[in-house]
C-alpha cells in the first residue's frame, strides 16, 4: 500500500511521468500503470523459499502421515520413528524439520475439512410421518415477576415443518419424556423416526460410527411410543439443520415478545398456543402451502399416540428420624410410621411420589431450589406427623409441620390449650383425620366454634351426624288391615290332635 500510495503522489500530484517512477522505484512501466489504474491493488509477493533437505522427501513423508492418521491412536508410529525411517531412506536433516511438516500437514488437513463441511451440504428430503428432530435450547421468561432460565424442549416435524416448543426449568430424563408426550399429542400423532443429537440423556456412551450405548429408559420411551432413535454424528448439528434453525428462528418468533406469566404451566400454555398459530402463518420452504395446510396432509401419515409413557425417574432414598426425604436439597415429609426406613422415590416433572412396600404413602408438589448456596426448602404434611403427635401431644405447641394447620383447627386449638388436658384433647380431635374424611372433621370443628362449646364430645357429635346425613322418613302403612280369608275359631281341632297323638303312642307301644 506504501508504494501504491507513492506511485500516486508522485504522478497526479506532482506529474512526474511513468517512466521516471519505474527508474526511481526499479519497476516497470507497466507494473506503475497496474498500480495507476487498479487504485485498491495491493501488491503481492512471492513468498520466499528456501531450499531444505526435506524436500525430495516432502511426498514420502505426507503419504506416511495420512496412513498414521487413518490408524488406531495406539497403532500409529511417532515423529522420531518417521524421522528414524527417512533417515534410513537417506534423510539428512533433523528432526526439527520433520516435526514443523507435520504440524503444516495437519493444519492444512483441517483446514480442508472445515472448508468441506462448511461449503458442502447434501439436501435432505424426508417423506410424510418418516421423522422429526429434536434439540434443546437455553432461554428466559418472566415468570411470577423474576427472570427465570429456562430449558426448552424443541421438536420439528421433517416433513410439514410443524414445530412445537416447551419449556422446562432442567433437562433431566423426566422432562425429556414428558416433552415427547406435548410433542406428539400437538402433532395428532408419532412419526417412524427421531433424530437427536448425543445428549446425555439419550446416550450413555458414543462408539465409533453409529454405534451407541443408549440409555435404558430412554430405549423404553421409544419402545413405548414405537419410534426408532437416531443420532447425529458428534460435532454435526447440520444433520439436523431444522431443528437448529428452529432454534434460531423461535427466538425472534416468540422469546422477544414472550408475556409475563404467573407459572411455568401458563407459559407452555402461550407456547403450545403460539405454535399452531404459526403454523398458520409461516409458510413452507419447498412448499406453496403454510406449515398448517402441509402438517393437515402429514397428520394422516403419523402413527396414534395412545397412553402416556410414565416417563418417571426412580430413587431409592432412606426417610430421616423427622420423617424427611431429601431430593435435590429439598426435604419433604413422609408418614412417621416409614422413619429410619428405605423407601422409593418416583420423579415427574412437577411431583414427586413415595411408595413403600408397594403402595403410594404420599405425593408432594415437586420444588425447584435456584442457584448454588441457595438453602433447600422443607415442605410438611401435617397429617404425617399425626401418628408421632398421638404419642407425644406436647410437640403440637411448637412442632413444624403444624404451622400450616387449617385456620379452624387453630382456633379450636387456641380455646383448648386454655384448659388442663387441652393439648391432648386437641390432638385426639386431629387424629379422627386418620378415620374420617378430612372436610366434614373440619366442617364439625367449625359448627362446634359457632356454638361456643368446643369440645371433643362436641366435635364426634357434630360428626356423628354430618356423617349419618338425613335419615329417612318412616314407612306409613294403611290404618286397617282386612283379611281375604278369615280364620274359624273351631277349638275342637286341637281333640282330634290330642286323640291321633293317643293312638300313635299305644302303637308304639
Amino acid at each position: 500500500m506504501a508504494m501504491l500510495s507513492i506511485i500516486r503522489r508522485w504522478h497526479l500530484r506532482e506529474h512526474v511521468s511513468l517512466r521516471k517512477i519505474a527508474e526511481r522505484l526499479n519497476i516497470s512501466r507497466n507494473t506503475v500503470r497496474r498500480y495507476l489504474r487498479n487504485q485498491d491493488l495491493v501488491p503481492q509477493y512471492a513468498k520466499r523459499k528456501s531450499p531444505s533437505k526435506l524436500d525430495g522427501f516432502a511426498a514420502t513423508l505426507s503419504q506416511w502421515l495420512a496412513r498414521e492418521q487413518s490408524r488406531s491412536r495406539k497403532q500409529r508410529k511417532t515423529l522420531k520413528h518417521l524421522h528414524y525411517e527417512l533417515t534410513a531412506l537417506g534423510f539428512t536433516g533433523s528432526y526439527d524439520r520433520v516435526a514443523a511438516f507435520s504440524r503444516r500437514w495437519q493444519e492444512e488437513q483441517r483446514e480442508r475439512e472445515r472448508t468441506a463441511s462448511k461449503g458442502t451440504y447434501v439436501p435432505l428430503r424426508f417423506a410424510p410421518g418418516e421423522a422429526f428432530q429434536f434439540d434443546w435450547s437455553e432461554d428466559s421468561a418472566l415468570i411470577n415477576g423474576q427472570r427465570v432460565k429456562l430449558q426448552v424442549a424443541h421438536f420439528k416435524l421433517s416433513y410439514s415443518r410443524a414445530f412445537f416448543l416447551r419449556a422446562y426449568l432442567q433437562q433431566t430424563h423426566e422432562m425429556l419424556f414428558d416433552a415427547h408426550y406435548h410433542a406428539f399429542i400437538a402433532w395428532g400423532g408419532i412419526p417412524r423416526r427421531g433424530i437427536y443429537d448425543n445428549m446425555k440423556t439419550a446416550v450413555d456412551k458414543v462408539r465409533p460410527g453409529k454405534l451407541r450405548d443408549i440409555n435404558a429408559r430412554f430405549i423404553a420411551m421409544t419402545s413405548h411410543y414405537l419410534f426408532d432413535p437416531e443420532f447425529c454424528n458428534p460435532a454435526s448439528g447440520w444433520e439436523k439443520g431444522q431443528i437448529e434453525k428452529n432454534v434460531q428462528d423461535s427466538r425472534h418468533r416468540l422469546w422477544q415478545r414472550a408475556p409475563a406469566v404467573r407459572s411455568l404451566a401458563e407459559l407452555n400454555d402461550w407456547l403450545a398456543d403460539q405454535c399452531v398459530l404459526l403454523w398458520q402463518q409461516v409458510n413452507h420452504p419447498e412448499q406453496a402451502q403454510t406449515l398448517w395446510q402441509v402438517w393437515s396432509e402429514e397428520r394422516a401419515h403419523l402413527m396414534p399416540v395412545g397412553q402416556a409413557f410414565d416417563g418417571y425417574v426412580e430413587h431409592t432414598k432412606r426417610v430421616s428420624p423427622t420423617c424427611l426425604v431429601t431430593f435435590e436439597r429439598n426435604r419433604y415429609s413422609v408418614p412417621a410410621s416409614f422413619a429410619n426406613r428405605p423407601i422409593t422415590l418416583k420423579v415427574y416433572p412437577e411431583r414427586l411420589v413415595f411408595l413403600a412396600e408397594g403402595q403410594i404413602i404420599a405425593e408432594h408438589e415437586r420444588v425447584f431450589t435456584r442457584g448454588h448456596g441457595v438453602p433447600g426448602t422443607v415442605i410438611y404434611d401435617w397429617r404425617h406427623y399425626l401418628a408421632v403427635l398421638q404419642r407425644k401431644p406436647g410437640a403440637l405447641r411448637n412442632g413444624a409441620p403444624f404451622s400450616e394447620l387449617p385456620e379452624a383447627f387453630k382456633n379450636l386449638q387456641s380455646r383448648l390449650l386454655k384448659h388442663p388436658g387441652g393439648d391432648r384433647e386437641i390432638v385426639e380431635i386431629l387424629a379422627l383425620v386418620l378415620l374420617h374424611d378430612e372436610q366434614a372433621v373440619l366442617t364439625a370443628v367449625e359448627l362446634a366454634l359457632e356454638m361456643g362449646a368446643p369440645s371433643k364430645q362436641t366435635v364426634l357429635n357434630l360428626l356423628s351426624r354430618l356423617l349419618e346425613g338425613h335419615r329417612p322418613e318412616p314407612l306409613q302403612g294403611p290404618l286397617a288391615i282386612h283379611l281375604s280369608l278369615e280364620p274359624r275359631a273351631n277349638v275342637d281341632r286341637y281333640d282330634d290332635l290330642r286323640a291321633s297323638a293317643h293312638k300313635e303312642y299305644h302303637h308304639a307301644a
